[in-house]
């Protein structure tokens, strides 16, 4: 499943436990929510933006969208933990990614990846960031 689908599948379900009040979020939840939906648009910005920085830096910027998830991860628990540790499963390609050549030497398993492949990433992260902000509000 790509990063996309996977993303969509979390967010869908996490809406849906919202709206079915299985999922009856804390007011410390809400901000956590806020707060990691804040981190996400400060990192990834808009498709055109995104789109005309060089390949190290839209790394850079999808690495700083996971560093967020992590750090809201470990300031919660319960299902808000869990669909954040969902979100990192989901776009742990990231982490496997390099934007810079090897110069002939090991590259500890990572893979240049293509424009698509950001853009994929970049999507999957603003469909998060969307969901946390209605998650946030409802």
């Amino acid at each position: 499943m790509d990063m996309r689908a996977a993303i969509k599948d979390l967010t869908e379900e996490a809406e849906r436990q919202v709206r079915d009040r299985v999922w009856v979020l804390t007011p410390g939840d809400r901000d956590l929510a806020f707060q990691a939906e804040a981190g996400l648009r400060d990192a990834v910005g808009t498709s055109r933006a995104q789109e005309a920085l060089p390949d190290k830096d839209r790394l850079e910027r999808l690495r700083e969208a996971l560093a967020v998830l992590a750090i809201n991860l470990a300031r919660t628990h319960g299902r808000l933990a869990w669909f954040l540790s969902g979100a990192i499963a989901a776009l742990e390609p990231v982490l496997h990614w390099r934007a810079l050549p090897a110069d002939g030497g090991r590259t500890f398993g990572t893979v240049p990846s293509s424009p698509e492949q950001y853009t994929e990433a970049e999507n999957a992260v603003r469909r998060l960031q969307d969901s946390l902000a209605r998650i946030a509000l409802d």
